[in-house]
């Protein structure tokens, strides 16, 4: 009261919560119940032949996801996409990454598995869909990409689909051949192109479905953006002197003037 009669209502009101506090630290007990843990919700779904994906994630979650996504997402030199199709890619990268996650010492392996059920005339010819193991039909041009750096189990139907032989399982891409590769391209080959090795994808140059072989002069690092680029463009890689040669569609060169990554260059 003494101090109330000598100063102003607000430095005694902040004078009285202290001398409450020092009086009494536990304060009085807790009326509201503990706080509930906030849930992760995650939204899936097949729709037109895209998976739609929606997701209300704790403080802490998000902002991990960001600091993920953030550094990929950065715009790149002559990058036309906007900042949701940029971020939109970063995150599939984030599941190519994930899928590796076990084989980091050799920057890429054994992938998850996932079954497509596919023609081999159909692959050959890059003309149709195939079939995935939840029932979803995807391009063909899908299919010849992921098959550029997968494990392959050929299976023999009969005319009605029974199962008569499966073979066993080959790798298009061993441990070996991958570290010969990450050691002749240090990252993604295509001009430019600052991706290390583990955002890194083996891309065949002439195409496995087609019979092309799986060996160092035969395959490429590419990452996930530029090894879609390559699957939907008129670009063409060769090996040159041991080293990965870009040909850039007439459109954007003429003269087709060959093109090398400097970037990894030591």
């Amino acid at each position: 009261v003494e101090y109330a009669l000598q100063h102003e209502p607000r430095s005694a009101k902040a004078f009285c919560k202290e001398l409450a506090y020092r009086l009494d630290q536990d304060g009085p007990e807790p009326k509201d119940p503990e706080p509930v843990q906030p849930r992760n919700i995650v939204r899936r779904k097949w729709e037109g032949g895209r998976y739609l994906l929606s997701a209300d994630l704790d403080a802490e979650t998000g902002a991990k996801l960001d600091a993920l996504i953030d550094p990929l997402a950065k715009p790149e030199p002559n990058d036309l996409r906007f900042a949701p199709e940029r971020e939109g890619d970063a995150l599939c990268e984030i599941v190519d990454l994930a899928t590796r996650a076990d084989s980091y010492r050799i920057h890429g392996g054994e992938r998850a598995q996932l079954t497509i059920t596919v023609d081999y005339d159909k692959l050959r010819t890059a003309i149709g869909t195939a079939r995935l193991d939840n029932g979803e039909h995807i391009p063909m041009d899908k299919v010849r990409k992921i098959a550029c750096d997968a494990g392959v189990i050929p299976m023999v139907l009969g005319s009605r689909s029974q199962i008569h032989d499966v073979g066993r399982k080959t790798r298009a891409l061993n441990a070996g051949l991958r570290r010969m590769l990450v050691a002749r391209d240090s990252g993604c080959a295509f001009p430019g192109c600052t991706r290390p090795p583990k955002h890194c994808e083996a891309h065949h140059i002439h195409h496995w479905s087609d019979g092309g072989p799986t060996n160092l002069t035969n395959l490429v690092l590419l990452c996930r953006r530029h090894h879609d680029l390559i699957h939907h463009s008129d670009w063409q890689i060769k090996v040159i002197a041991g080293v990965p040669t870009f040909l850039p569609p007439a459109f954007i060169d003429p003269a087709r003037r060959p093109r090398r990554n400097k970037i990894h260059v030591a």
